[in-house]
């Protein structure tokens, strides 16, 4: 796993851009040990942090914050895009690739196709921040289960975000206080539930949503609206008139192929792969394919 954090602010501070990213990002070094990466603007008030671990694409090519070969996009990408590599098939042949990591595949399918397009044709688990350099607006996007954690919020005038509450609990202006519906949430059932956080202003991202801030949305101190690009909800209604129809050997071998065609796209990597064993028909079912 990576971490990724960062901010958006008008008001904040030019001289303070870099040692607060960096502050941020600092707190997630145990999420990636193997390289930080920073990247701000400050004449227009944005700043973006990486700690990576790497997995694909080991060399600088795969190294973030990333810019796309247009030049309009700054990503920060936690997470992995298992079938990256057929959707480099249907980019551009003009791509000029400077690697071979899937934060470079997904950058450039968003420049391409646009972001809705391109998180429809995705299969993995991520989380990343998307900066705009033509609109001027910073989208946050999270997988469709919510494999990959990311929390947002108000800190003062600065929108900040990041995977973990240790990096928003770095930002150097007022500190978090504990929301009390929160906290009465925890107790009834043992976690916290998305978009709520244990602290007050700060939510999380919730699982197959997107939401994008313009500098109007953070001289307000708004939150806009999230917007939902997968439901679990639809998917199961709608396979409830498609019913599968085959014997239950046909079922068994069907699963047989999904649970290959899975497998087989979470085993790409550039380092060894392994396996956690629990003892259950889950794990064990994986390990044997």
């Amino acid at each position: 796993m990576c971490g990724i954090a960062g901010f958006i602010s008008p008001y904040f501070s030019k001289n303070s851009f870099k040692q607060t990213i960096k502050c941020m990002i600092d707190q997630l070094e145990h999420r990636g040990p193997d390289g930080k990466g920073l990247w701000f603007d400050s004449n227009f008030g944005v700043a973006l942090g990486h700690s990576r671990l790497s997995i694909v694409d080991l060399s600088e090519a795969g190294h973030q914050p990333m810019i796309s070969e247009c030049k309009r996009y700054y990503i920060v990408f936690n997470g992995e895009i298992y079938n990256h590599n057929l959707l480099r098939k249907e980019l551009p042949d003009s791509i000029k690739w400077q690697g071979h990591s899937d934060t470079e595949t997904l950058i450039n399918g968003i420049a391409f196709w646009g972001l809705k397009k391109t998180l429809s044709k995705l299969v993995g688990m991520f989380a990343f921040a998307l900066w705009d350099r033509s609109q001027k607006k910073l989208t946050l996007v999270r997988d469709r289960l919510g494999e990959k954690p990311l929390y947002f919020g108000f800190r003062g005038g600065t929108m900040i975000f990041g995977s973990e509450l240790k990096a928003i609990e770095a930002f150097p202006e007022i500190s978090p206080k504990i929301d009390r519906n929160s906290l009465e949430i925890y107790l009834r059932l043992g976690y916290i539930p998305a978009p709520h956080s244990i602290y007050e202003g700060i939510y999380k991202l919730s699982p197959g949503h997107f939401i994008e801030f313009s500098m109007e949305n953070v001289k307000a101190r708004s939150i806009p609206h999230s917007s939902k690009y997968w439901s679990l909800e639809a998917i199961t209604e709608s396979q409830l008139s498609n019913p599968f129809l085959g014997s239950v050997i046909d079922a068994i071998d069907y699963l047989e192929s999904l649970l290959k065609d899975t497998i087989s796209g979470q085993l790409l990597g550039d380092v060894p792969v392994g396996a956690f064993l629990s003892g259950g028909i889950d794990s064990s079912t994986i390990v044997s394919i």
